[in-house]
Order: structure tokens, then C-alpha cells, then sequence
């Protein structure tokens, strides 16, 4: 599908849509769509809410934010989402917070549909005073010293929709991701519907050469999205490098509400589609963030003679 098409059809009012990719691929410039077809009143579940998720806030797109980490990665702060959690302007915003391993185990225990998944990192932690979905409870079985155990679990999350962004997938959905990994599959796995986005469509035959970097199958996919560049300030490992300029002049943008918007106006409103943002940055820009081959050794699966 195109983007315009994949987020019509799977990203409607009140859904709860997961958008995950950790560092990089991330899912940018289906945000950016979500914020151009005007979803409002969403759920939005990220395990590391920075950029995208500002702007979606500013666009008026998100009423909830389900995360473990919220901030400009390591480049500063997120204006929009302070001024909504601090200020509670221009209107609150419902923050529902875990620890970053506390949401792995949601996407782990959504994946299996499972009804919670247990954890140790929350004792002694202050998070479940303002998290009441943190709860403890006797595990069944004996503890290290061989007495009962009390133990902290959490909720599965099963989101209306997952968006992931990847280097390559087939026509059918075969996903390959390299690089840092993160929790995509999972996410993918524990949500009703999926969509992923990828720098390029690739042969059956070169899925099929590397099988063991497909980290999502065809079965768990309901569209691909072809979008070069899409995960852009991010970076895509091996096609783009990161923008950092861009991330530090998000934290002088975002903290100006005005200037946010007039950003909005010109880069995501201003845009047709992620192939006009593209263009619009231009090809100087883009040689800026071009890299160069680090190859992976060749790898022997063997056949059958």
C-alpha cells in the first residue's frame, strides 16, 4: 500500500497505535501521515517517546501516552509533551509510565496473550505509586530463600495497530531488520493489525539468502508501506545516517509553541507525502547523511546435495 492508504485504512479515531523502533527506524514519517489525515484521540504506545510523538502532540493527534522514556535522545527536551505533563497546556495529557524492561514485558506478555508478565525491577522503585497498573503479587512458586515471593507484574498491551519501519521486506511481508533490533517483533506479534514501512522491496530470493534476519514474518503483516528515508531524523543502519543537527534543533523548536507549529505547517502539512519532505530537504542534504559499506561476512547455510 502507500502510506496514505496503509494509515486510512489500519489508524482510525481512539485507536491505539504502537510506533515502535529503538534509536533507529523509527516509524517518522508514518507519524507524519497519521498528523496529515488528522487521527485525533489516540492511545499512542512507545517505549521511547521522543521526536515523532512531540510532534504528534502538537498536531493535536495523541490523548494518551503509554512509555518508559520521553525525551529529545540525548540531545535535549521535548517542548510540546513537557508543556502537556507539566502545565497541562494547551490540555493535559493522560502519561501512563513503566521502566523500559517494565513495557518489553507488555509487548512480551501482548505477543503471547498472556494476562501479565512478571518482573523484579520494580522493587524498591517509586514508579508504581503513580503507575496503579503495577501490581504486586505472591508468585506461586518459592523465592531464592525458599519462602513465598512477592513479585511485580504487568498488563499485556495489545494495540489496535503496530507501525514499524525496517531496511527491506518482499511483497509479501517478510520483514529483515539489522542493527539494533529493539522490540519491533513483539510489538508486532501483540497487535491486532500491522504495518510495516521499509527503505526497499527486495526479491523473494534475497529473503530467502539471509532468512535468519527476517525478524517479522508475512503471516503477522497486513501492509507494506514503501517509504525511502522514512525514518528521517532517525537513522535506517546501512542506507542513511542519523541527522543529528536535527535533534538538537528540535529542542529550541518544540520549546517555542508557535515556532512548532509554523514547523508543522511547512515540513508535515506543507508536505503531500514523505517523498515531497524528501525532496524538499534536497540532495545536498541527503549526501550529508549518506554512509558508507560495512559489509557482513558471507554466511554458509548449506544445501542438501
Amino acid at each position: 500500500m502507500s502510506m496514505r492508504e496503509a494509515v486510512a485504512t489500519f489508524v482510525h479515531d481512539g485507536s491505539t497505535v504502537s510506533l515502535e523502533g529503538f534509536t533507529h527506524l523509527v516509524p517518522t514519517a508514518a507519524g507524519h501521515e497519521i498528523i496529515r489525515q488528522g487521527r485525533r484521540d489516540l492511545t499512542v504506545v512507545r517505549m521511547t517517546a521522543d521526536i515523532v510523538v512531540d510532534q504528534m502532540l502538537a498536531a493535536g493527534c495523541v490523548s494518551r501516552l503509554v512509555s518508559s522514556f520521553v525525551g529529545n535522545s540525548s540531545a535535549g527536551s521535548l517542548g510540546e509533551l513537557r508543556r502537556r505533563i507539566e502545565r497541562a497546556d494547551p490540555e493535559p495529557l493522560a502519561f501512563e509510565e513503566y521502566s523500559h524492561y517494565g513495557m518489553v514485558c507488555r509487548y512480551l506478555a501482548g505477543s503471547q496473550r498472556l494476562p501479565f508478565y512478571p518482573l523484579r525491577s520494580y522493587g524498591g522503585s517509586d514508579l508504581p505509586s503513580v503507575n496503579s497498573a503495577l501490581r504486586r503479587m505472591t508468585s506461586p512458586y518459592p523465592g531464592p530463600d525458599g519462602g513465598p515471593e512477592q513479585i511485580y507484574v504487568v498488563p499485556p498491551v495489545n494495540p489496535d495497530v503496530t507501525i514499524i519501519h525496517a531496511q527491506r521486506a518482499d511483497r509479501r511481508g517478510n520483514t529483515q531488520i539489522w542493527g539494533l533490533t529493539g522490540i519491533q517483533a513483539e510489538a508486532v506479534y501483540a497487535a491486532d493489525k500491522a504495518i510495516v514501512v521499509v527503505e526497499e522491496i527486495v526479491g523473494d530470493e534475497v529473503v530467502r539468502s539471509d532468512p535468519n534476519r527476517t525478524l517479522v514474518p508475512s503471516h503477522a503483516v497486513d501492509a507494506v508501506v514503501v517509504c525511502p528515508r522514512g525514518a528521517h531524523p532517525s537513522f535506517a543502519q546501512g542506507y542513511y545516517d542519523r541527522d543529528n543537527d536535527f535533534y538538537r534543533a528540535w529542542s529550541h523548536i518544540s520549546k517555542d509553541p508557535e515556532r512548532l507549529r509554523a514547523w508543522l505547517a511547512e515540513w508535515v502539512y506543507g508536505t503531500a507525502d514523505h517523498a515531497a519532505y524528501v525532496a524538499k530537504q534536497g540532495e545536498e542534504f541527503w549526501a550529508g547523511l549518506a554512509v558508507g559499506e560495512a559489509l557482513s561476512e558471507p554466511v554458509n547455510y548449506g544445501r542438501r546435495l
